[in-house]
């Protein structure tokens, strides 16, 4: 991958290619940045760079043979690492070289791509995957072999948050003394979520969401015309792989506005009427049914709605870029229900919900507590 092909982020292309142009290239790094800005891609452009000895900030005039080995993610010094889980293809103990040809695949033609995108793409998007101990095993021996081409290895882990503790442990030591020539690029959404021990032996890369014109002009290069274009770029609030989703009409988003518009609806009714609390608990059921993931990315979802709901009713416009295209629904009429007195509890009660998601807590007691308890504070009166 070239970095050309890497949308934006002129500054961080020039402060990569300039740490490998003067020889200070850290052993460690760890890439951190939102869904949709560009950190695998970029992660995979700059590993090229290193492994090929390309100079002048670009991907050409080094090593051609190894470039195109690069572009294919062929090259046997380029290893990849990311979240996996037992499937049909793979009974037990799955790890990362189990999907290598599925990942390839993945990655040229969803670089952007989220973690929901790749468990899609691999046939587990009702598990929730990880990076085990068995796939740390595998790494440590991967890097602990001599350089194929005799010059560097590259390790990159993508979605490092969901290593777990027993493969975090085992990866500290490679981590904070890899092998001679061995670069380990970690990529990350929450950085929260990886433990501090891993953390404090990487230098931090931070990644912004794209701008608006970039994603803007690389919608307008697809050929879309520049209305559709300028009013995508801005729903998609920096996140290009949301805009490619809008684009083709493919988005996650739009199931989780019909889930959120149902639940909305039958809360308001719910007050003094005993039989929208039985729509409430269908509500519930239907949800429940789905994989994790899904269900975790749609409490997310509404974490996102109710934020943009609250900017709009204080007349924060400016920072309001969602839209919701579920017929006869005004965000709004609904945003003056979200307000002071209630918008933090809104936030605990999902936040609380997603927690006990990602614990594999019963998903219908989860919802149908949530959906009641939501219920009561849309209730509430503001100040």
């Amino acid at each position: 991958m070239l970095f050309r092909d890497v949308l934006g982020l002129e500054h961080i292309k020039n402060h990569l290619a300039a740490t490998a142009d003067n020889g200070r290239v850290a052993h460690a790094q760890l890439f951190v940045g939102p869904e949709g800005c560009g950190t695998l891609p970029m992660a995979i452009a700059y590993a090229q760079y290193l492994l090929c000895d390309n100079s002048n900030g670009e991907n050409e005039g080094g090593n051609e043979a190894c470039n195109l080995k690069c572009a294919s993610l062929s090259h046997p010094d380029l290893h990849f690492a990311f979240p996996v889980s037992n499937s049909d293809k793979v009974k037990s103990h799955a790890v990362s070289n189990h999907f290598l040809e599925d990942w390839r695949k993945f990655v040229h033609e969803q670089p952007y791509g989220n973690l929901f995108d790749w468990y899609r793409a691999i046939g587990i998007e009702k598990k929730q995957g990880q990076i085990g101990v068995d796939e740390a095993h595998d790494i440590v021996k991967k890097l602990s072999l001599k350089s194929y081409e005799g010059g560097r290895k590259v390790m990159v882990i993508w979605m490092a948050e969901k290593m777990n503790i027993a493969a975090s442990n085992k990866l500290l030591k490679l981590i904070e003394e890899p092998p001679h020539n061995t670069i380990l690029i970690l990529i990350a959404e929450d950085e929260e979520q990886i433990i501090n021990t891993i953390r404090s032996r990487c230098q931090i890369l931070h990644f912004p969401p794209l701008a608006e014109g970039v994603i803007l002009n690389a919608l307008k290069v697809k050929g879309v015309l520049e209305p559709e274009a300028i009013s995508i770029a801005h729903e998609a609030n920096g996140n290009y792989n949301k805009a490619l989703d809008l684009l083709h009409k493919d988005s996650e988003d739009l199931v989780f506005e019909r889930w959120f518009v149902q639940w909305v609806r039958s809360a308001f009714k719910a007050k003094g009427n005993k039989g929208a609390v039985h729509e409430l608990i269908l509500w519930s059921d239907e949800v429940s049914k789905t994989g994790r993931e899904v269900q975790k990315k749609f409490i997310q979802y509404c974490l996102t709605v109710m934020r943009q709901a609250m900017l709009m009713n204080y007349k924060a416009d400016s920072l309001v870029y969602l839209k919701l295209h579920v017929e006869g629904f005004d965000l709004k009429k609904f945003a003056p229900f979200v307000h002071e007195n209630n918008i933090l509890d809104i936030v605990k009660e999902l936040e609380t919900a997603l927690f006990h998601v990602e614990r594999n807590g019963n998903s219908k007691l989860i919802f149908t507590d949530l959906s009641i308890k939501l219920t009561r504070l849309l209730h509430s009166k503001a100040a």
